[in-house]
């Protein structure tokens, strides 16, 4: 889904919500001009960012990044999958792996570490996280210290606390990760 269609989506829910521009921005801590940005698919959006305004509308990450399926089962074969960069931050490839309802308390997806973003900064988002790594290796930066994962290792923790995954070496990593929300 493109930076156009996700501000759509955000747009119309945010008027769903009978919530202003500025109220939207003022709950994820953002300028109103970023927000309109954002809405009018003016500016590509980290996931972060993205994962702010999901939380403040009462969503799933995965819902703004993809088309709403609210079916009993869905299925999505691999070459129905869309990798979705990550916005200004750009470390990132992120590939959404369930096309689901907007009220899902989990979403899953395939992180592509790139290993030419070595100074990505850490960020916060309000659902907790379950990491596996699938291929290559990173360095889990989480709370200011390096945990070095291999493939086949994996870590459980608070999206609350700051982390990144950064790149070891010249080779790509991939992470499958799971946004876990805490239930109401």
């Amino acid at each position: 889904m493109n930076s156009q269609e996700i501000g759509k989506k955000i747009k119309e829910l945010r008027r769903k919500k009978n919530m202003t521009q500025q109220e939207l921005a003022e709950k994820c801590g953002f300028t109103n001009s970023l927000l309109s940005k954002i809405e009018n698919g003016q500016t590509g959006s980290a996931i972060a960012t993205l994962s702010k305004i999901a939380a403040a509308l009462g969503v799933s990450l995965a819902w703004l990044l993809q088309e709403d399926q609210s079916e009993p089962l869905v299925i999505m074969k691999k070459e129905e999958r869309q990798t979705v960069a990550a916005g200004e931050e750009k470390g990132y490839l992120y590939e959404p792996l369930a096309n689901h309802s907007a009220n899902s308390k989990i979403e899953p997806v395939i992180v592509s570490v790139l290993p030419e973003n070595k100074n990505l900064q850490p960020y916060t988002h309000s659902e907790d996280e379950f990491i596996l790594v699938l291929s290559g290796e990173i360095n889990l930066n989480f709370d200011g210290k390096d945990q070095y994962l291999k493939a086949g290792d994996s870590a459980y923790f608070k999206g609350t606390t700051p982390h990144v995954f950064l790149p070891v070496n010249s080779q790509e990593a991939k992470v499958l990760s799971v946004f876990v929300a805490h239930l109401e």
